[in-house]
């Protein structure tokens, strides 16, 4: 399974480019981009939209993988993961459909 990391460093690689580079387009400290691409620091959101842009990348894709990333290692060690997720996720239709009626 690709990582979030692994998706931004194979972009980097496909497009020959050196983290200086990178950075230096994205506004992105160097150190930091090389932490993301080894799963060391996660980015925020605007560092992520940032470089799904630069990369030409889908950002909801990168966004998907993002949150699917940190809730996994938010759960890696919990019991009844699969219990904890079926809930959370009618509980997000419950949130939405509040919304939807207002």
């Amino acid at each position: 399974m690709e990582t979030l990391g692994d998706i931004l460093k194979n972009s980097r690689e496909e497009k020959n480019l050196i983290l200086r580079k990178v950075a230096a387009e994205v506004d992105v400290d160097q150190s930091l981009i090389s932490k993301f691409e080894k799963n060391e620091r996660r980015p925020t959101m605007e560092q992520l939209k940032r470089l799904a842009k630069f990369y030409n990348l889908s950002e909801t894709q990168l966004v998907i993988n993002w949150y699917s990333e940190k809730i996994a290692e938010e759960l890696k060690n919990t019991v009844s993961t699969s219990e904890i997720l079926r809930i959370a996720e009618e509980k997000l239709n419950y949130y939405k459909a509040q919304v939807d009626e207002k």
